[in-house]
């Protein structure tokens, strides 16, 4: 079983964002998430491209850039340009999603569709094969510090399925209200990947944190 953690800067302090870097650095956090919002798609406003290179210069892990933007595939080559790894689109924000996660590929980048909670993952199914990764919202995007939607366990476990029935090594990344006490039921449900923002940077250790999550 994979347990990954990818720690989501938005919740760090953006006055010591080196600093939270580092920390993650010498942690064993496995990704770093990148959340860019644009005040349309979702309601808040985050980092930019010049911020992102900016991290690039000091991460050590790879760069989870999550677009949370409408037309993102103008931005895909900057995305790139700045030291992303790992880009992921909404399915709800991509009007031809076969012909971005296709783009994402060209840039020999690794490319991941996003689903809101109200997204079925049957939707997805006929694109899954271009997936490296799919991330599944547990709350509804834009802002950091929300409460977990229950319904993501099954979520999990459907995604699972069609994954298995196309003999597919997708990874399972869940996005919204991840802490040390689901943890451990969201690996058992079948994710992969646990983004946590204020559970790591509002605690007192988000190192010894980030362990706990991986337990």
């Amino acid at each position: 079983m994979t347990k990954l953690v990818a720690a989501s800067l938005l919740s760090a302090d953006f006055g010591e964002l080196k600093a939270a870097v580092e920390m993650l650095n010498n942690s064993k956090n496995d990704w770093v998430h990148v959340d860019v919002m644009d005040g349309v798609f979702v309601p808040n406003i985050s980092f930019g491209q010049p911020v992102i290179k900016y991290i690039k210069k000091y991460a050590a892990q790879p760069l989870d850039v999550h677009l949370m933007i409408v037309d993102p595939d103008r931005y895909f080559e900057d995305f790139c340009k700045c030291g992303a790894d790992i880009i992921t689109v909404h399915y709800e924000a991509c009007r031809h999603l076969h012909r971005s996660l296709s783009a994402i590929k060209d840039l020999g980048l690794k490319a991941g569709v996003v689903l809101n909670p109200h997204t079925n993952v049957s939707l997805i199914k006929d694109v899954l094969y271009l997936c490296d990764v799919v991330c599944l919202m547990s709350v509804n995007p834009g802002f950091g510090g929300q409460k977990f939607i229950e319904n993501t366990y099954n979520k999990i476990k459907e995604l699972k399925q069609l994954i298995k029935e196309q003999n597919l090594s997708t990874l399972i990344e869940i996005d919204g209200g991840v802490n040390t006490k689901n943890s451990s039921l969201l690996y058992e449900a079948g994710a992969d990947v646990l983004v946590a923002g204020s559970a790591v940077f509002s605690s007192d250790n988000p190192a010894n944190t980030i362990e706990e999550l991986k337990k």
